[in-house]
């Protein structure tokens, strides 16, 4: 049997009395999509600091590749492949796409005073991964704030799947973007999966997550509220446990206008 990327197994995280996370079980396979979702306040962004080492848990076990781990820093997290992208994404607007590309890791070229950034590849780099990706820019000498937020988004991805993640944490990639853009954007989620990552995409939209999901976690203030393959459930399904099942169906009645007959 595969042994997961990453597993995170009954894990919790306390903020003095306040409860962000207790009891979250996951995993992460090469080659698969684990969704997370849940609405605002469910302890996704809780999760996803734990998984990328920005925090670390205070119960349960972390895994990756099977060996338990605590990182210290995000940096500890990224050496052992596990790159997140969040949803305001760390570039800067007024560089080219290549230099943020490369941003924090730039080759160099050259000895003594006379190292220099090695230009030429970058550029030549960018372009080839970013088609690679199936990403064709008109020029990766534009900067990248002229870019549109899908286009970022998977230029984020690109750059991950570059630098060798074997793990890629993704923050609600869709959440600010139109219908076309999503899409875009998913079919690049899509193709670091097919490249043999696992993939955590964090999201609040049932319909992106059971379009490209292949594992399904629900998280409701803090704890788990569900946990299913792909094969176990629809997309209606879906749907209605995040959007509340029960309680939704509770609030629909209380809000049902009073006719006539019921008077």
């Amino acid at each position: 049997m595969t042994t997961a990327l990453v597993e995170l197994t009954d894990v919790s995280k306390f903020y003095g009395n306040i409860k962000a996370l207790e009891g979250v079980s996951l995993q992460v396979y090469p080659g698969e999509i684990t969704c997370v979702l849940g609405d605002n306040g469910a302890g996704k962004s809780t999760l996803i600091k734990i998984v990328s080492g920005l925090h670390q848990h205070d119960g349960g076990t972390y895994r990756i590749e099977g060996e338990e781990v605590r990182h210290a820093s995000p940096r500890e997290a990224l050496d052992r492949g596990i790159a997140t992208v969040y949803q305001d994404l760390a570039v800067v607007p007024l560089m080219p796409v290549w230099r943020n590309f490369f941003l924090g890791s730039e080759p160099r070229k050259g000895r003594g005073p006379f190292k220099r950034l090695d230009v030429h590849t970058m550029r030549e780099t960018t372009r080839s991964e970013l088609l690679r990706m199936g990403i064709d820019l008109r020029d990766v000498d534009q900067p990248i704030g002229t870019l549109s937020g899908g286009e970022r988004q998977c230029v984020a991805i690109a750059r991950a799947v570059y630098f060798g993640a074997k793990v890629l944490v993704l923050d609600e990639p869709t959440a600010a973007l139109g219908v076309k853009q999503s899409g875009v954007v998913l079919k690049y989620v899509a193709a670091a999966r097919d490249a043999g990552l696992g993939v955590v995409l964090i999201t609040h939209n049932p319909h992106h997550a059971h379009l490209v999901g292949d594992r399904f976690v629900l998280l409701k203030r803090g704890a788990m509220a569900g946990s299913h393959a792909k094969a176990e459930i629809t997309l209606d399904e879906l749907t209605r446990q995040m959007a509340g099942g029960s309680e939704l169906e509770q609030l629909s009645h209380e809000l049902r206008r009073t006719t006539a007959a019921d008077r």
